[in-house]
């Protein structure tokens, strides 16, 4: 190179050194973070800003108070914590918590849809000897309750697959097929399924044909690496980056948020950046 065109390029290269690097773009799929991913000792503010810098849009499972943090670091809340769909053990296949659910769920819609939260999640709650027939009647009971609601103010309601092999015992919505059968005899745009990939694989496998066959009747999904709840990378057994793009070819326009827990001794916002590189597809 001649020396004219070496001191240009000289100038360029030290410009670019000294402009601050680009937030990177998730590409054609909108993810967010729960709080597990940080693992413990960041506040939630770090952890905040720290998701905006990888790329993050949102922020899952996180109450009001911590609201006005999150759009500080322009993050949404993308997914309203738990509570107004009951909880892991008490869900709403009990129709004798009907009455006080649905309260919470309408005054949740309306907060949800002020604040642009777009999903609120749901939870069936375990059988406790109820046979998993009279449980998907009840769900399907309480959700016609609030569906015309949440249609109204543009808001999901979205019951999360969970496994009940390792983590949570005698969980009812426990198979993908339960959950499609209620969502399905719902029949609303806006009750849809949280499809916790780490869960489904534990429960089901054969992933991204569950994800293709059932597609319209997904909402959110959370990642996690099977064994173990941890990184999504080459550690464990699902292959993420073909998951990824597969569920970007389907077209999802809804949030996936990584909800796996970093391994002992790995640093977390390194873990966090390769998670979104992964699903920046």
């Amino acid at each position: 190179m001649r020396r004219r065109e070496f001191l240009p390029a000289l100038a360029l290269s030290t410009a670019a050194a000294q402009t601050p690097a680009p937030v990177p773009s998730t590409g054609r799929l909108k993810q967010c973070v729960t709080r597990g991913v940080f693992g413990r000792g960041m506040s939630f503010e770090d952890t905040c800003r720290e998701a905006a810098r990888a790329g993050a849009k949102g922020y899952d499972l996180i109450g009001p108070n911590d609201w006005p943090t999150l759009k500080k670091y322009g993050l949404i809340p993308t997914m309203y914590p738990p509570g107004p769909g009951g909880t892991i053990s008490d869900g709403i296949n009990r129709k004798e918590s009907h009455d006080a659910l649905e309260k919470r769920m309408h005054a949740a819609i309306e907060e949800s849809a002020a604040n642009g939260v777009p999903s609120i999640i749901a939870l069936s709650g375990t059988r406790k000897g109820m046979p998993d027939r009279e449980g998907a009647d009840n769900c399907v009971a309480f959700f016609n309750r609030v569906k015309a609601h949440a249609e109204d103010r543009g808001v999901n309601i979205c019951i999360e697959y969970l496994n009940s092999k390792v983590d949570h015992k005698d969980y009812m919505f426990d198979h993908i097929g339960w959950g499609v059968e209620v969502v399905k005899r719902v029949n609303s745009p806006r009750i849809k399924i949280l499809f916790d990939i780490y869960h489904a694989q534990i429960m089901d496998g054969d992933i991204v044909r569950n994800i293709r066959d059932n597609f319209q009747w997904i909402g959110h999904f959370h990642t996690g690496g099977n064994p173990g709840r941890h990184e999504i990378d080459d550690t464990q057994e699902l292959n993420y980056h073909f998951i990824a793009r597969s569920i970007a070819d389907l077209g999802f326009s809804g949030y996936i948020a990584h909800e796996y827990s970093p391994t002992a001794g790995r640093d977390a916002i390194v873990s966090l950046n390769q998670a979104v590189g992964i699903f920046t597809v």
